[in-house]
């Protein structure tokens, strides 16, 4: 029996995880998935916004301003990386210059700091490869950007090694009392606790309307972008956004936290919250809107395209609290979800702590290290450690230049990865130029040695993405034929 059950592993729930392990108790986070950042976390901007875009009074307000500031000392402790390059939104017709300055008033209000108004010369002056089109810019220069997966990571195992447990592969089928308790139905039977917390993403309508009367309306909104080059990467050296519409924050074009340039997203309400695929037309949208603001962006460097799915509640606010008795929801979770994440974590862990009468986690441990970059380290701290340990030598991601140290490291961690997709996002093996074509087969074979797995058993990432279908052996003849 457990004081709190999260379900969801995102980076929502990883970052209330997080927080509640601040406190005394027993603690688990229910995944569906068979590792964290598998849903809405993975594929997403990757910003850390400022906070101007939401509306005065609102939980996205607050949570978003508070979420931003957490983040230095976050990336601190969690050993991940955080730049704050800055933000510019772009204004591209005189007309609508008045919405620029409503932006800006938005963001005095929600206490925003290092906000200004520029002049299109003077957006280009700082950021030379925007268009001639652009009149008028918000520069916002406490946005920043992150790596969502380390980010969502680094929560995760930062809440593990505080007690907090996490079961992968863990679909929740039904929420019922039992007693003063809920129970959490799975395939695998049921989890009690005395509270549960909904950070499901897509599927959080679903759990909170299984036991509410008041139901909530969550829609799938499909965003596709394009991932380019790192010879790409200093194309502009700010995010760049378009002025918001009623869909979001339109087409962005940004570096990202490792070089990288990303463009996108489009926006699209669908039905199937299992939708993955990307299209030939929203990833010719991606390129046309890009230009708009940007000039010569260079598409011939892309690398990969990507989408992921937001989790839009028609009353366009996070959903955060007690609905009802020991349930509280985080739901409605959409941009700026990733920002505000680590003060959500905090809000409901407070509230549960407060209603179960928690006491201080005395031995609480806020510094967590991730799989070591060998190949960010100064050459003498390099070759110490792969004196040490010759691995750290052998490269197995040339692109990205990740050792078989390294993903050792990553297998063998605190929530070890089990996957390629997992290896991924722990050491970045298989994100570079070639995209994987290289190292998979050497990340497959440690897989299958350190987990005692056949080839046949490697996953690309959830348990339908078999990546070897058989093996066979060849006959040999009398002859050697």
């Amino acid at each position: 029996m457990y004081d709190a059950v999260v379900i969801g592993a995102g980076v929502t729930g990883c970052a209330v995880a997080r927080e509640l392990s601040r406190h005394e108790g027993r603690f688990l986070v229910a995944e569906r998935a068979p590792d964290v950042c598998e849903g809405t976390s993975k594929a997403n901007s990757a910003i850390i916004h400022a906070g101007f875009d939401a509306e005065p009074g609102t939980l996205k307000a607050e949570m978003n301003v508070r979420g931003n500031l957490m983040m230095d000392r976050l990336s601190k402790e969690l050993d991940i990386p955080f730049k704050r390059i800055g933000a510019l939104v772009v204004c591209l017709r005189e007309e609508e210059l008045p919405k620029l300055r409503e932006l800006y008033d938005r963001g005095i209000a929600n206490g925003v700091p290092g906000l200004s108004l520029l002049s299109g010369d003077e957006a280009r002056a700082i950021e030379p490869n925007l268009t001639g089109e652009v009149c008028g810019a918000l520069l916002a220069k406490s946005s920043g950007v992150v790596c969502p997966f380390e980010l969502t990571l680094g929560l995760g195992e930062s809440a593990a090694i505080n007690g907090v447990e996490f079961r992968f592969d863990t679909k929740v089928s039904g929420l019922r009392r039992d007693g003063e308790l809920w129970a959490v139905e799975t395939r695998s039977g049921d989890i009690l606790a005395k509270t549960v917390v909904n950070a499901a993403g897509v599927y959080a309508g679903e759990l909170h309307n299984m036991v509410c009367e008041d139901k909530l309306h969550i829609t799938p909104r499909k965003g596709e972008y394009c991932l380019l080059d790192k010879t790409a990467g200093g194309h502009v050296s700010h995010t760049v956004f378009q002025l918001p519409g009623k869909l979001g924050k339109g087409v962005l074009v940004s570096p990202t936290v490792h070089g990288n340039l990303l463009v996108g997203p489009t926006a699209m309400d669908v039905d199937d919250p299992e939708t993955a695929a990307t299209t030939a037309g929203g990833l010719k949208e991606v390129a046309e809107k890009s230009g708009w603001a940007v000039k010569n962006v260079p598409m011939r460097q892309v690398i990969t395209s990507f989408m992921g799915l937001r989790a839009h509640e028609d009353k366009d606010d996070f959903i955060l609290g007690e609905s009802v008795e020991g349930f509280f929801d985080a739901a409605g979770i959409e941009s700026p979800g990733l920002t505000s994440a680590p003060a959500i974590g905090e809000h409901i862990a407070k509230l549960i702590a407060e209603k179960l009468g928690l006491k201080p986690n005395r031995s609480f441990e806020p510094i967590r290290r991730g799989v070591p970059k060998v190949a960010e380290m100064p050459i003498a701290e390099r070759a110490a450690l792969i004196e040490k340990d010759p691995r750290y030598g052998n490269i197995i991601c040339r692109c990205e230049e990740v050792s078989e140290g390294e993903i050792l490291d990553a297998v063998k961690g605190v929530l070890g990865a089990k996957t390629l997709d997992g290896v991924k996002r722990r050491t970045r093996a298989g994100m570079g130029r070639c995209q994987a074509g290289f190292c998979s087969p050497r990340v497959m074979e440690i897989l299958s040695r350190e987990l005692s797995l056949d080839l046949t058993e490697i996953r690309k990432s959830g348990k339908d993405s078999q990546i070897v279908l058989e093996k066979t052996r060849k006959e040999v003849g009398p002859n050697g034929a």
